[in-house]
Parts: structure tokens; C-alpha cells; sequence
């Protein structure tokens, strides 16, 4: 039976945030709403970094829900209902595999040097060999790829793998230029905002100007 899952960016963020803190802290999972939005907008282990709020993990629980991959659970004592992920309930995984989605679904794309070093804070130490072997059963899934092979960045030596839960990824072409930093587009949104003002501010002027030349006119006629 195939599996499409097509997870918007936000539920992968959310999801692989529950499954990294499972394997990570498993003394504090399952984990509070507050927990969870706090594990999507952390500074390390991200890439890129996401700022969204509360509603929105919300709506990404509600998405995943619907998808049978989390569930909110209520635990004798707490005062607030905790969330886990359901991911071998759905696709079934080894614990390695596990891990190699949760890093590609927080990273985004990386070689299999990459995965190995990162995926040692979540399971036992593996070698090249286990981590090829784990992307290659991986990618030839007969229900769907849950990983699909992309190409190599400059500078890099290895091929990179990305996670298949949001369907074939799409590679994106370089960027030879920086991004520019976020003051700099804040100051270009508001002179567009500002310049947008003075247009109105001069049609204003325009249409008074217009509306005294007629009343004149018109005071002129009676007089």
C-alpha cells in the first residue's frame, strides 16, 4: 500500500521536534504545548530556524493528527495534555532510521557524514556503513521513499539525502549572493510602505486641490 504523506513545513517541524525530543529527553516526553513550540523554534539543530507560535503548532498537531503520526495523551498528574509522535505506528522504522528522518526533517538535506555525526545524540553510535544501509532501504521502500538521493553542493563531497514525507524535494538552485540580513529588508519594506504613503498623501492633495478650484466656482456664480 503506498504512503503519501505530503507534510506541509510546518508539521515536519513539529513532528520531527517530537520525535528528536523522544529520543533525546526522554524523561520529559512526552511534551507540553509550550515544550513543543519551544523544541520547533530552537537556535541549534535547526535548519533553517522557524519562529512560529503557539496557533500554529496547533494546527500542525491537528494536520498530524489527521495523519495518525501524533497523538495528545493525558498523564496521571499533569494539569495540561502532553503530545508524542506515532511514527513506527505508521511507518514502520528501525531506531537508526527513526533518527536519520528526525535529523532530515530539523537539518534539511545532508551527506552521510553528516547524518552520522548528528545522529549520534539520538541513538548508539553507527558507522558509514550502517547509515548507507539504513538511507538505502530507506529510499527503495515499496509503500514510498522515505528518503529521496540529491546532489552534491559545491564544497561537499558526499551526495546529500532528504527526508520523502513531503514528497520528491525540489532542489534549489545556489545562491552565488548573500541573503540579505533582516534589518535590511525591514528598512526596504518600510520605504516601500513610506513611498506608498506619499503617493496617497499627493492624491489626497491632488483631490482637495481639485474640490476648492470647484467650490470657488460654484461661490463665484452666485456672487
Amino acid at each position: 500500500m503506498s504512503i503519501e504523506l505530503n507534510l506541509p513545513p510546518q508539521e515536519v517541524r513539529v513532528l520531527g521536534a517530537l520525535v528528536e525530543k523522544s529520543l533525546t529527553t526522554p524523561e520529559y516526553y512526552p511534551l507540553t504545548l509550550n515544550a513543543l513550540v519551544a523544541a520547533c523554534n530552537q537556535k541549534s539543530n535547526r535548519e533553517p530556524s522557524m519562529l512560529i507560535g503557539e496557533k500554529d503548532v496547533v494546527r500542525a498537531l491537528d494536520g498530524l493528527r489527521e495523519k495518525a503520526l501524533a497523538w495528545s495523551v493525558a498523564l496521571a498528574g499533569s494539569r495540561v495534555p502532553k503530545y508524542r509522535h506515532a511514527v513506527p505506528d505508521v511507518l514502520p522504522v528501525t531506531p537508526l532510521e527513526l533518527a536519520i528522518l528526525a535529523e532530515l526533517m530539523l537539518r534539511g538535506p545532508q551527506t552521510v557524514a553528516e547524518l552520522r555525526a548528528h545522529t549520534a545524540r539520538m541513538v548508539a553510535s553507527s558507522d558509514v556503513a550502517e547509515i548507507e544501509s539504513a538511507l538505502t532501504s530507506m529510499a527503495a521502500r515499496a509503500e514510498g521513499a522515505l528518503v529521496h538521493r540529491m546532489g552534491r553542493q559545491t564544497g561537499q563531497r558526499g551526495e546529500r539525502f532528504a527526508h520523502g514525507l513531503s514528497g520528491a524535494p525540489v532542489e534549489a538552485p545556489e545562491r552565488l549572493e548573500p541573503l540579505p540580513e533582516s534589518a535590511r529588508l525591514a528598512v526596504a519594506e518600510e520605504s516601500a510602505r513610506l513611498a506608498a504613503l506619499e503617493g496617497q498623501v499627493l492624491a489626497l492633495q491632488d483631490a482637495l486641490a481639485q474640490m476648492q478650484a470647484q467650490l470657488a466656482d460654484f461661490r463665484h456664480q452666485f456672487e
